[in-house]
């Protein structure tokens, strides 16, 4: 009886598998337990996860309203970049959409953040309002460069005397 049961253990390779030998507090011992069970977590624990996690996400969507504003800040940038250093219609209008949207922003900072509440809340306010602070920013610089800010006296002041040009420049080469 013991040569009958080597013979077997010789001819069984390595890629058989024998399900009959083993009973089934062994095999479920085996299996791992699927993503997300827990076997030694109750009810009441689960509930505790469950809410730590909504207050994790909770806080990290309000950071995402928060850092929304500097998120803008390159693409903007660019806009203002490519609009170009002429006064046209598309410049004025990149300008005033930026300047219109952040200062919007700036008025509506309480009703946006209505719903979080906390120890990050005041944080996250700040940082908005800096976000769209330096959006505004980069629309006034826009606009210097253009020159549609007054930025010297004469522009105010009727009697003042504009500013003396020290040098002009014009295009092109003349041919005699």
């Amino acid at each position: 009886m013991a040569n009958s049961t080597v013979k077997l253990d010789e001819n069984i390779t390595k890629w058989t598998l024998d399900f009959s030998s083993k009973t089934k507090a062994e095999k479920s011992a085996e299996l791992s337990s699927p993503p997300g069970y827990f076997p030694s977590i109750g009810n009441n624990q689960i509930e505790t996860i469950r809410e730590a996690d909504s207050a994790r996400l909770i806080i990290k969507k309000s950071w995402d309203l928060a850092l929304g504003p500097i998120k803008q800040v390159p693409m903007n940038m660019f806009l203002v970049y490519m609009a170009g250093n002429s006064i046209s219609i598309f410049p004025i209008m990149m300008i005033g959409m930026i300047i219109i949207r952040s200062v919007k922003a700036l008025f509506t900072i309480q009703q946006a953040f209505k719903m979080i509440e906390g120890k990050h809340a005041a944080s996250q306010k700040i940082v908005y309002f800096i976000g769209n602070i330096v959006n505004v920013g980069v629309a006034l610089y826009k606009c210097q460069s253009l020159g549609l800010l007054p930025t010297h006296a004469s522009d105010w002041l009727a009697f003042a005397e504009p500013q003396i040009r020290v040098e002009y420049s014009g295009g092109g080469l003349s041919y005699l």
